[in-house]
């Protein structure tokens, strides 16, 4: 997002932001609001699937609790019939509890006979049923025996209680070998559960860090992308916000909203450093008038010599003062170009340049004025120095704006010193000093805040030093100043050199 289109502090083609928003709008719009609704849907079906099975499981569970219970109630009348059963044989006492239990344990097989089926299975639950009614109908034939007194002796009473322990033993085989089965069973419904709970855990954790990625990816980087928008900005670099994602979302209108913002303050830099323009326009007038009513004097008066005495002229004379003329005319139309160029509002195209071009244009422009201010001009800016990325116009401005500003810290006259050498930092270092009147210290920090001024009303506006401070950020650049009051002041102006001059990419 916000991939540069211009050299930093450039500004951008016209139809850069139109672009920029209309690229931001282009794309389909799936909203934060609407991602974090999805989601969290997806976590509360998530969270309803696992209640659902867990009270699924808690069902089958309680089921198979209850089924142990049963099995153990009809597997401990099956013993109790067992035990009064044997007393019978052995005390003769017993029979009709024996009987009693045994129908117990008959009641409990009805009852359960779907849960008991599908554990032990279709033959295995006949067989048990069938079990135990020969076992009832041998306790049966017992009791009415013993009513009618016709108890077995002998061979055939043996042959009875062989026949009641065998099927006794089968019960107790069966119910036992149902209920194992059945414990192993919810042994194994607990392990399960227990796989199922650490499973569920782990897909939750996994569920969180995809959630915690959805929320950086959708706020956190945004809003650190929109961090460093802030500092480019901060540093002069009005790019355009471009867009990032496949997809439109709240962020989406903030770029819109900081785009429209970027646009503002292009326009309003640009309305500012005119006023600065025009404001120093207003400085140099004087100047410039003097510049050309000098030629305009030596016209009219060489004008009204050939008007006066043409004939006595000869042609040499009136050669020589024809070149005259027109040598104090191209005087006075290079004084009218050099202030149409200073005044021009053009574009802030940048490109390499020598930076004592743009001096050399400065003092040719502010010439006037330092000779009518009694300020003497120390120009040392040779040719051959490192070229730096900028735009002539702005960059004539800023010296233009510093010059005035010395000239008129020397009211009672001094000298006004401009040297320029490389930086050992990749820049460009131009120093403007004065032996004027100084700042105070407690204005140092307050000099390049628009319309602040130390002067009297009527004197300046302000704009000068703010508007240089802006053009030179705008550039990459800087300005230091050191001033002692009583001493002087010196602009120390820092332009980043063409190979260096490029911007970051965002």
């Amino acid at each position: 997002m916000g991939d540069a289109l211009t050299d930093r502090g450039g500004r951008p083609p016209d139809d850069t932001a139109l672009r920029a928003q209309q690229a931001l709008l282009a794309r389909p719009q799936f909203s934060i609001r609407t991602r974090v609704a999805v989601v969290f849907v997806l976590l509360f079906i998530l969270c309803s699937g696992g209640t659902v099975a867990a009270v699924v499981f808690l069902s089958a569970f309680e089921q198979k609790i209850g089924f142990l219970e049963s099995a153990g109630t009809y597997s401990f009348e099956i013993e109790e019939a067992r035990r009064n059963e044997k007393n019978y044989f052995l005390y003769g006492t017993g029979l009709p509890e024996a009987i009693a239990s045994a129908n117990l344990a008959r009641s409990h097989l009805a009852r359960n006979a779907e849960q008991m089926r599908s554990v032990a299975g279709p033959e295995g639950f006949q067989a048990m049923e069938g079990g135990l009614d020969r076992y009832l109908a041998l306790l049966g034939e017992l009791a009415q025996a013993d009513a009618t007194g016709e108890v077995p002796t002998g061979p055939e009473r043996t042959g009875v209680e062989m026949r009641l322990r065998t099927e006794g033993a089968r019960l107790i085989t069966e119910a036992q070998e149902m209920v194992d089965r059945e414990r192993v069973a919810v042994a194994s419904m607990l392990h399960t559960s227990m796989v199922a709970a650490v499973a569920f855990l782990s897909l939750m954790l996994l569920v969180m860090v995809l959630f915690g990625g959805f929320v950086i990816r959708a706020v956190v980087r945004p809003l650190d992308r929109f961090g460093d928008y802030v500092a480019r900005i901060a540093h002069g670099d009005y790019t355009p916000i471009r867009p990032a994602r496949r997809y439109r979302d709240e962020f989406s209108r903030l770029a819109m909203a900081f785009n429209h913002m970027l646009a503002e303050i292009v326009t309003r830099q640009e309305q500012l450093v005119q006023s600065g323009k025009m404001a120093a326009v207003g400085t140099l007038t004087s100047g410039i008038a003097h510049e050309l009513n000098n030629p305009l004097n030596n016209i009219g008066l060489t004008v009204e010599a050939l008007s006066d005495d043409f004939d006595a002229y000869s042609d040499a004379d009136k050669r020589r003062m024809l070149d005259q003329i027109y040598t104090q005319v191209e005087r006075a139309s290079s004084t009218v170009r050099n202030l149409l160029d200073f005044t021009r509002k053009d574009r802030s195209a940048f490109t390499a340049l020598d930076v004592s071009d743009a001096v050399r244009s400065a003092v040719r422009l502010v010439s006037n004025e330092a000779m009518l201010a009694g300020v003497g001009l120390a120009v040392d800016v040779n040719g051959g120095l490192p070229r730096v990325r900028a735009n002539p116009h702005d960059l004539q401005q800023v010296f233009v704006n510093l010059f005035l500003n010395a000239i008129q810290a020397m009211p009672d006259g001094g000298e006004l010193r401009v040297t320029a050498q490389p930086d050992a930092d990749g820049f460009v270092r131009v120093d403007v000093s004065d032996t004027g009147i100084g700042i105070p210290a407690e204005h140092l920090e307050d000099i390049f805040d628009p319309f602040f001024t130390t002067k009297e009303l009527g004197e300046g506006t302000g704009l000068g030093l703010s508007v240089s401070h802006s053009i030179v950020e705008k550039h990459g650049g800087r300005i230091v100043v050191e001033s002692e009051p009583g001493k002087g002041t010196r602009f120390s102006v820092y332009l980043p050199m063409a190979q260096v001059a490029e911007p970051a990419r965002t």
